[in-house]
């Protein structure tokens, strides 16, 4: 059985034992439980225990914690800024965002003149550029070094720095050299060359290069950690696969809110006036395209004063198109991650869709035809032939609508990546609210067309 170590901790922090007891049986703990204990204990319980564990212990704790205010808070500014010193760069960065401007901005002048330059250099990205997601935390070495030199440096920085798999060569300009895998230095004889263990071909990513941009090319390579350059090609910080793992999470978030119609994820320790602004953008784009909808809706009165039962499948055929071009929706924005996408696969994927919607429309039609026709014979009373016209009409709106709103599915998000808008923005109630206004259209067009004028069943 899955051990709650969470729960283990909180008993043995209420379990009255001498101090020093408890810091050596919480050391026995990953920083990542400590912090989910740290979140369930009182703000009085955490003051007594940040002592216990000392600065480095909190500030590894710190770095798991999906919003460090309130618990950087409980420190003393000078505290606060020992532990944000302790942090890795890119933790501390992170765990500063979530303070207000003022406390921010006495922490980092509190901060030791290591930790203020990195941070501040972090700090100075946008949330959105890949270099504000890296870290410091790294091993450089020159490229004139020898063998013995470089184990030397590797042994000096790994006191500092936890991520030593791989190296990272500079020249002296500091400008990227290549990388090193830990293995190969550990195996190589003195007498060796350094230069033959350097992978002079490393790949990298550059600083303000957009996260959305560069996440899939660092996801592919999966290495455990890719150098960030700036645009002199200086080694500036690396992406870690911890990190790789984070900013993946970050897009799927964002892609899913996008998808739901909101402007941002939401949490819930968001207020409701800031729920409420990432939600009524999208909705009040939704209310003018829903009337719209419902204008067009109006026109048709003709067809329903005249034929009434047709509005009894009108939410089937909307709820169906909405349905379909949903699908198209998320199979397109996911096609579309791929950057080597070319103009060809594409049109592949077009015409694919295209032939989904119109093999589903056909096999729902048919079903339609069958089990409509029953119900508006049986239950609504209407002659055979005629519950057959309108179950007919019903199931070729199917058949159009479906292949449309496929055909919408895919180029609205087509056309929003060609011109470079995130395509999750073209989001599943936009694309239903549009597949709406085409299945109206369709339905009762086909009505007034098939039923009224060619059938005289009004």
């Amino acid at each position: 059985m899955q051990k709650n170590y969470v729960q283990e901790i909180l008993n043995i922090i209420h379990g009255n034992i001498p101090q020093a007891e408890l810091a050596e049986k919480l050391s026995d703990y990953h920083e990542k439980d400590l912090a989910d204990a740290l979140e369930a204990l009182m703000p009085a319980e955490r003051k007594s225990l940040y002592p216990i564990l000392g600065v480095d212990e909190v500030a590894e704790i710190f770095a798991y914690l999906d919003d460090a205010e309130p618990y950087l808070k409980e420190l003393s500014r000078d505290e606060a800024a020992k532990v944000i010193s302790n942090m890795d760069s890119d933790d501390a960065a992170d765990a500063l965002e979530d303070l207000d401007e003022i406390d921010k901005g006495e922490i980092v002048n509190k901060l030791d003149r290591d930790s203020i330059e990195d941070v501040k250099m972090l700090l100075s990205y946008s949330e959105d550029e890949i270099g504000s997601k890296m870290t410091t935390n790294y091993i450089r070495i020159k490229n004139d070094m020898t063998i013995r030199q470089a184990m030397s440096e590797l042994v000096k920085q790994a006191g500092e720095n936890d991520n030593i798999s791989v190296l990272y060569v500079v020249d002296e300009n500091e400008h990227f050299y290549g990388a090193i895998d830990l293995k190969d230095l550990i195996i190589a004889r003195a007498e060796d060359p350094l230069a033959e263990l350097i992978v002079g071909s490393y790949p990298y990513v550059t600083d303000r290069e957009k996260i959305s941009d560069c996440i899939e090319r660092i996801v592919d390579y999966a290495e455990r950690s890719l150098p960030v350059l700036n645009e002199a090609g200086k080694l500036m910080g690396i992406i870690t696969s911890s990190d790789v793992v984070e900013l993946v999470d970050d897009e799927m978030s964002d892609d899913y809110a996008k998808l739901g119609g909101l402007t941002g994820e939401e949490d819930l320790r968001e207020s409701v006036f800031e729920s409420v602004k990432k939600r009524l953008p999208w909705l009040t784009a939704l209310l003018f395209l829903g009337m719209l909808v419902s204008s067009v809706v109006g026109a048709f009165e003709s067809v329903v004063a005249v034929l009434p039962v047709v509005i009894c499948f009108q939410s089937m055929v909307l709820d169906m198109a909405g349905n379909v071009g949903t699908q198209s929706l998320a199979v397109t924005i996911r096609v579309l991650v791929d950057e080597n996408l070319t103009v060809s696969k594409k049109f592949q994927l077009l015409w694919k869709e295209v032939r989904v919607g119109l093999l589903n429309g056909t096999i729902l039609a048919v079903m339609a035809l069958s089990f409509l026709g029953c119900y508006i014979h049986f239950f609504k009373g209407y002659a055979w032939n005629t519950a057959l016209l309108l179950s007919g009409c019903v199931g070729a709106s199917l058949v159009v609508a479906m292949v449309v709103s496929s055909l919408v599915g895919t180029l609205v998000p087509m056309l929003f990546h060609k011109i470079h808008i995130d395509p999750a923005v073209a989001s599943g109630p936009l694309i239903t609210t549009i597949n709406d206004l085409v299945a109206v259209v369709v339905y009762y067009g086909l009505a007034i067309v098939v039923l009224i004028d060619l059938f005289h069943l009004a």
